[in-house]
């Protein structure tokens, strides 16, 4: 049987690329396997995300209401300025590591240096901005109540403006202790206890009459409203936020179980509990890759620094750094889209 023996230096081309497949080295097409798989990973949650989110369409938090914030700016509500500031940063740090990377090709190893500086720099503020994100999620800014029967109920003014706990809540003098293992039965424990009890919400609410409560009410359907129950699945019935009368709203509030500040994996002061569990995990990711981002960045980055590639003859570790850094930019702009426009 005759064997064939390829030598390194072979005039054979495999797909055109020799021992480099299409042209890319090694490096680069491994780099490439693992944008594909990754991509297919965020695929799949934000698939998830879009199925969950037009199934329960109606108890969907409003964007415009949940990310209202901006750094030194309290209670002046901004919606979807910071977002979409940070977002701009991660873009132009896209642009600035496509500077890197050019630089590399030309040799200019001081270039090389200012433009992974500066793409360090945008990746460290996009990351303190997404935790300070999560850090006003966590805590809420309204307040609301949960239902025996998991209902969420949130408070508005006539007009129809959400209303935070905090402008209308009484101040009972009642003690509150909080469940602890070491005092329940069966080391039964409960979380922090909230700002208000509910008591003092249901004080508070009856003190202020202008004040009513939007939450989700099922309704029969009818010929008109088939379209909506569809997405329930359920052509009797279907749900939809609504703001109650005065007297509904008194009845409703008497069924209170639980007073929601701000999100966690149990609960959402905005809305459906999913949203909250979708936002912290696939942003949480995101997150995650970006702070990776950066650490292989400042890496690079020193390395640049110690003229490793200059030595080297080639920058082609910062052109496959540059692949990955730009992966993550695109995927947030589909992560941007699904969560804040849509």
């Amino acid at each position: 049987m005759e064997s064939t023996v390829t030598a390194g230096n072979s005039e054979e081309k495999t797909w055109g690329g020799g021992n480099e497949p299409m042209g890319a080295s090694y490096g680069k097409l491994m780099m490439w396997f693992f944008i594909v798989s990754d991509a297919l990973t965020f695929s799949g949650f934000l698939a998830a995300y879009g199925f969950s989110r037009f199934k329960f369409i109606e108890t969907w938090p409003l964007a415009d209401e949940v990310f209202t914030h901006f750094p030194f700016m309290h209670g002046v509500s901004a919606p979807m300025y910071y977002v979409a500031l940070m977002t701009f940063i991660l873009i132009f740090s896209s642009v600035t590591m496509v500077l890197a990377v050019d630089a590399g090709h030309q040799m200019k190893k001081n270039k090389v240096v200012l433009y992974m500086f500066l793409t360090i720099l945008g990746g460290g503020i996009f990351v303190g901005s997404q935790a300070w994100e999560w850090k006003n999620f966590i805590k809420g800014e309204y307040g609301a109540i949960e239902t025996k029967g998991g209902s969420l109920l949130q408070f508005v003014d006539k007009d129809g403006h959400r209303v935070a706990l905090a402008d209308f809540a009484a101040t009972l003098p009642v003690e509150r202790e909080q469940l602890t293992r070491n005092k329940g039965k069966w080391f039964m424990s409960e979380p922090a206890l909230p700002t208000y009890s509910i008591a003092e919400v249901q004080a508070g609410f009856k003190a202020h009459p202008g004040l009513l409560i939007r939450t989700e009410v099922i309704y029969e359907a009818t010929p008109e409203t088939k379209v909506d129950a569809k997405i329930n699945h359920d052509l009797s019935k279907f749900k939809q936020k609504t703001v109650l009368t005065r007297e509904e709203s008194e009845l409703r509030l008497t069924q209170a179980s639980y007073v929601v500040e701000g999100a966690n994996l149990v609960r959402n002061e905005y809305g459906s509990k999913l949203f909250a569990d979708f936002f912290f995990f696939i942003t949480g990711f995101h997150g995650f890759h970006v702070f990776s981002g950066v650490i292989i960045n400042i890496i690079i980055f020193f390395n640049v620094l110690l003229g490793t590639y200059e030595k080297r003859g080639s920058y082609e570790m910062v052109e496959k750094v540059g692949l990955y850094w730009h992966f993550v930019d695109l995927v947030w702009v589909f992560v941007f889209t699904v969560f804040y426009l849509v």
